[in-house]
Order: structure tokens, then C-alpha cells, then sequence
């Protein structure tokens, strides 16, 4: 019988796993408690710009995007942050985005306007992460003048 306390059974049992978000990792994409996230099980290695689910070593699930592969792994960054994951290994991996359910709509990793926002959001990465930076610092300077 399959223990369902985990994301690593249910995609083992069914192949894939329908979830509602939670966190901000992944934003504008992913949406928190609004959008789905539908993840299969991964088929061989992955590559640049899919978006992983894994568990870190302290048992959290993590679903960021993939922006170097490696030969030993994977550096990995959520489309909201500014710090970059390095040595993710496929051992860690639990499965793979395939696409988004927002609005109702479902959206596919391989639909043009997804791919268009992955390329426009993670080409210039380190301008992002610059830009993410300097927002949040402005925040930060601003909510202190208050």
C-alpha cells in the first residue's frame, strides 16, 4: 500500500502530481494558492530552463528553475530569487514541471508564451537578479522612512 504523506509516493503510484502552490519562489509564473503545478516523473537528465520539484536535505520540496546544468548536477534558481542553488543532484529530483493550471487555463512548458517568459526572464538572469536586488532594497529604505 503507498503512503500518501509524501510527493515522492504519489508521483511513484501516478506517475504525476497536481498541487496548488505555496510560496513565492517561483513568481510571476507561479502564483501562491492560486495556480496548479502539474509535476511528472522525470524521464532521464533534465536540462536548462525545466523546473525541477526536489527535496533538500532537510526535507523541504523546492520547485525552482533550472539554469546551468552540470556534469554533476544542476544550478538551480526560483524565478523570484536573487541566490543561486548549486550541486542539485537528479538523486534529490522528485519529478518535473510540465505545466501551470492558471485561471483555469492549463499552460504547457512547450506553449510559445511560456517559452518566450522563460527565455525573456532567465537569459538576462544576472540583470534580474540585479534589478530583484535593488527593488527589494528600495522597499527596505522606503518601509524604513515610514
Amino acid at each position: 500500500m503507498i503512503n500518501y504523506n509524501n510527493f515522492e509516493n504519489i508521483i511513484e503510484k501516478d506517475g504525476k502530481l497536481v498541487y496548488t502552490n505555496v510560496g513565492v519562489s517561483m513568481m510571476p509564473l507561479i502564483r501562491q494558492r492560486k495556480d496548479l503545478i502539474h509535476i511528472e516523473k522525470t524521464n532521464g537528465r533534465l536540462k536548462k530552463y525545466d523546473v525541477p520539484l526536489y527535496k533538500t536535505k532537510d526535507g523541504k520540496y523546492v520547485l525552482h528553475r533550472i539554469i546551468e546544468v552540470t556534469d554533476s548536477g544542476y544550478v538551480i534558481c526560483g524565478d523570484n530569487c536573487v541566490t543561486k542553488e548549486y550541486d542539485i543532484t537528479d538523486k534529490e529530483i522528485i519529478g518535473v514541471l510540465v505545466g501551470i493550471t492558471r485561471d483555469g487555463k492549463y499552460i504547457s512548458v512547450k506553449d510559445k508564451r511560456y517559452l518566450f517568459y522563460v527565455h525573456l526572464w532567465c537569459d538576462f538572469i544576472d540583470l534580474r537578479i540585479f534589478i530583484l536586488k535593488s527593488l527589494r532594497a528600495l522597499k527596505r529604505l522606503f518601509r524604513g522612512n515610514k
